[in-house]
Parts: C-alpha cells; sequence; structure tokens
C-alpha cells in the first residue's frame, strides 16, 4: 500500500518516465486500451494505456465500470486531449469486480433525485466527490478559526433532558417497551423508572451547555450533530444536520457580530483556496442547470461570483426595524408580490424577505439586529427599549439566514422574568440560572448551520446533496 500515489498528487507533478503505482476506480475503459481511473482524491482522472494486445483477455473482461484496480506502470507525457500525462500499464491487478448489468452508476448524466436513492454510491460521481471534497475543507476551516483564536472545542451532549429552542420538536430517548411503558398511578408514563431516570430527548441544539464551558474557559465552541422532530420535508430541512455553536465571554452583540463575519469569511476564502477546482466544476454545472430555467428564474451571479462577493464586501448591518420599514415600502410589497405580506413592526421575516434585502436592496450580505423580543428566545438579553432584544441574523444571497445569535440574557432577574412570561420551568433550568447567581458576566454566542453553509459554498439546491446520509421524514436509509 505504501508505494500507491494518489491521483491528484500524481497530476499536480510534472515527472515523467518514472513507474508508479496507482488504485482507484474505473470510470470508463474505451476501445479496450484507455482505462480513466479515478480514487477520489479529485475530480480529475488519471488515463492507463493499457498494451491490450498482450494483455490477457480475461483480464480485459474484467475490467469494467465501477470495478477496482492497482496498476503499475510508467508516467509518460500524454498524446491525448485534455490530459498532460498517462501511465502505461506493465501490470494491472483487479482488487474488486464490478457487475456493468448490475452497477448502478454507469457513465450517464443521473439526476440529483435517483442519486439520492443510491445515496451510498454516490460519493462516486464528479458532483458529490466536489461536494464532500469542499464539505471537509469547509469543517477543517471552522476548527482552524476557532483554534487559531484560542476557543477551547468543548463536546456538548447528544442525550439532554433540555429543549434549548422551547420549540418542543424532539426525539425522545428512551429504554421503556414503547408498547407498554410503566406508568405513575395517575396513568401518565413513569420516567423516574427509565435509563436515565427522567425524559430525554437528542439535543436541538448545544448553545446553553456551551454558555457554561464559557463562565470558565471564556471562548468555547462546539461543533456536532444536532435534531429536529420537524416534519418538513423541504430542500431547506434535515431531522440530522450539524451545528457550530460558538460562546464567548466578556462579549456583546458587536464582538458577536464581528466574530461571525470574520468566521464566514475565513472559511468561505479557506475553501476557494484549498478547492478551487472543485467549486469551479460546480460553479459550470449551476450555470448548465440555470441554461434550463426562463430568463427571470436565472442566477445573477456565477457560483465564483457569489463566493467572492461574500469576501469583498463588508455586511451591512441594520436593525429590525430599519428592515422592516424598507420591506415595508419595497415594490414587492406594494404589489402583493410576497407570499407573506410585510404588515408592519412585529412580522415574523420570511426567506423572501431576507433575500430581497440581501439580493435586491443592499446587493451584499446583510446582519440585522434588534429583533422583537415576542419573535425570539428566552435567553436574549433584553434591550433599554422592553421591547427589542440584542439579537443578530446573518443573511446571505440565495439562501436567507445563515447564522443566528445574540449577547444572552446574564441578569438573572430579567432571565427569570422573561422564563415566568413564556411559562419555561426554571426548577428544569437550575444549572443554567446557576450561571447568572455566581459570577455572571456579559456574553454572547451565534450558531451556524453547517449543512446551510456546505449548500451555498456549493451552490447546491438542496440541502440533502450537501450531508452523506440525509435524514427527513420516512427516510432513514443506510
Amino acid at each position: 500500500m505504501s508505494q500507491r500515489i494518489k491521483i491528484k498528487a500524481l497530476l499536480e507533478s510534472d515527472e515523467t518516465n518514472i513507474d508508479v503505482t496507482v488504485k482507484g476506480w474505473v470510470r470508463t475503459f474505451r476501445n479496450n486500451q484507455f482505462i480513466a481511473l479515478n480514487d477520489g482524491s479529485t475530480n480529475n482522472n488519471v488515463q492507463i494505456v493499457v498494451d491490450f494486445e498482450n494483455t490477457d483477455a480475461a483480464l480485459l473482461k474484467r475490467i469494467t465500470t465501477g470495478a477496482a484496480l492497482s496498476v503499475t506502470g510508467t508516467v509518460v507525457p500524454s498524446l491525448g486531449k485534455g490530459q498532460k500525462i498517462d501511465i502505461k500499464a506493465k501490470e494491472i491487478e483487479v482488487l474488486g469486480d464490478s457487475d456493468p448489468e448490475k452497477y448502478p452508476l454507469q457513465p450517464k448524466k443521473h439526476s440529483l433525485e435517483f442519486l439520492r436513492e443510491i445515496a451510498h454510491l454516490r460519493f462516486r460521481t464528479n458532483t458529490f466527490g466536489a461536494i464532500f471534497r469542499v464539505r471537509n475543507s469547509l469543517s477543517f476551516a471552522i476548527h482552524q478559526f476557532f483554534q487559531d483564536r484560542g476557543f477551547v472545542y468543548l463536546h456538548t451532549p447528544v442525550i439532554t433532558a433540555s429543549d434549548a429552542e422551547g420549540a418542543g420538536e424532539t426525539f425522545h430517548v428512551t429504554n421503556f417497551d414503547i408498547a407498554n411503558p410503566p406508568r405513575t398511578e395517575s396513568g401518565e408514563v413513569d420516567y423516574k423508572q427509565d435509563f436515565f431516570g427522567r425524559a430525554t430527548n437528542l439535543t436541538v441544539s448545544g448553545q446553553l451547555e456551551g454558555e457554561l464551558g464559557a463562565m470558565a474557559l471564556s471562548d468555547i465552541y462546539t461543533f456536532g450533530p444536532t435534531f429536529r422532530a420537524e416534519n418538513s420535508n423541504t430542500t431547506r430541512h434535515l431531522a440530522e444536520f450539524w451545528m457550530i455553536e460558538p460562546e464567548m465571554a466578556f462579549a456583546d452583540i458587536t464582538d458577536n457580530m464581528n466574530v461571525a463575519e470574520d468566521l464566514l469569511k475565513y472559511v468561505i476564502s479557506y475553501a476557494l483556496d484549498k478547492n478551487k477546482e472543485d467549486i469551479e466544476f460546480l460553479s459550470q454545472r449551476l450555470q448548465e442547470e440555470d441554461k434550463q430555467k426562463p430568463q427571470n428564474e436565472r442566477q445573477e451571479m456565477t457560483l465564483l461570483e457569489k463566493l467572492q462577493f461574500c469576501l469583498d464586501n463588508n455586511f451591512e448591518r441594520l436593525t429590525y426595524t430599519e428592515a422592516i420599514d424598507i420591506l415595508k415600502e419595497s415594490t414587492p410589497n406594494k404589489k402583493k408580490k410576497f407570499q407573506y405580506p410585510v404588515e408592519g413592526w412585529g412580522t415574523d421575516l420570511q426567506s423572501e424577505h431576507e433575500r430581497y434585502l440581501v439580493e435586491k436592496h443592499f446587493k451584499k450580505p446583510v446582519i440585522l439586529t434588534d429583533y422583537p423580543k415576542e419573535i425570539k428566545s428566552f435567553y436574549m438579553r433584553q434591550n433599554d427599549d422592553g421591547k427589542t432584544v440584542a439579537a443578530m441574523d446573518i443573511l446571505f444571497p440565495g439562501i436567507g439566514e445563515i447564522v443566528g445569535g445574540s449577547q444572552r440574557e446574564e441578569r438573572l432577574d430579567k432571565l427569570e422574568q422573561r422564563m415566568d412570561e413564556i411559562g419555561i420551568p426554571k426548577d428544569e433550568l437550575w444549572w443554567y440560572l446557576d450561571t447568572r447567581r455566581f459570577g455572571a458576566c456579559p456574553h454572547a454566542g451565534f450558531g451556524l448551520g453547517f449543512e446551510r453553509l456546505v449548500l451555498f459554498v456549493t451552490g447546491m439546491g438542496n440541502i440533502r446533496d450537501v450531508i452523506p446520509f440525509p435524514r427527513f421524514p420516512k427516510n432513514a436509509e443506510f
């Protein structure tokens, strides 16, 4: 195995007349002579030239699309178009056969819907190879960004007894026989007899636990799976997705906005640098897709332009109140073109409103702040006006909200008052309130949905295509 060279490294080197061993999967085999071999390190194949007259016919028959090969040969300058080098095969070994009658990924165009049904094999296509290499780079860049700034990576629990958002859309975790759980005298399920001695669920957010870490370590971040039992069959929702949630002690809403903007620019820049080829391929794919659409539905910018646009512009910062005024007076609102008309202050902004602000009005990414407290979570710091909270959302072109965060309410009396107003039981969150009892300080944080970020950077239209094995209603395959 140690002799093997990855195809990406081989194609980047200019050396010829050397012997190498490459291993990968057959994309195509033409004229019994030319094998296009790919090992997933790049979308580019290396061409293997076979001396078919001196190769065993039984071996040639086994070289089919999808088969795994080990090839040793000499690197020579290519005579064909589109590649600099070929490998003249000296030795070919079939490591794994692939029945061409049954292999579902024949060399032709496949729909994304079909590929979702064979998600275990879709990594082998150019589109998904590119997507998951970009996802890998974004993941690494997130860790690098926070590590370089002295943040501590904190693992928050996947099983928890709290519903951080108060939304109630959680997956329950139990050890009971669900057909016949033990019950109390009043007939309710007796969770005291369950594995954890209480009702538990899969986490919807690591934020509340993250705050506990920040109250001792100053700056922490989480990066892990979160779960929502939301019956949404849309291109924007998943039941299992990954979240990045930093929490920073001694930070206010402005610090929060600065870190979030810096993070987004850093990771986009990193992906453009490390995965230029993959992003160019995805950009090209998007342009081809766009040509099939009516003129008014086509993208104004290519994928590469859109990413560069986010790097080149300072994000526009404005309050929710200013945004409502802009939206109320906007042409689509006056002409009743919005699906959800903007009536006035207090309206919960929809994706169409967010995209209008970014794509049409400001023509740059936008950070909205100071939302009405009624439409935001209990833990957000109340502003002096008594009506708004120190919340911030970052809105991106084509996607709407990509980051949501706030300065957290550090004043115990204000936090308890808000919990009472909304009906969140204080006794269940005694541990959270302790951080306000013992050495409270101003602090802030935000959540970045990782798949939303990958969606944006790859230009894909469906969130199910940017996570290896999507989980959504009625689907937990693979």
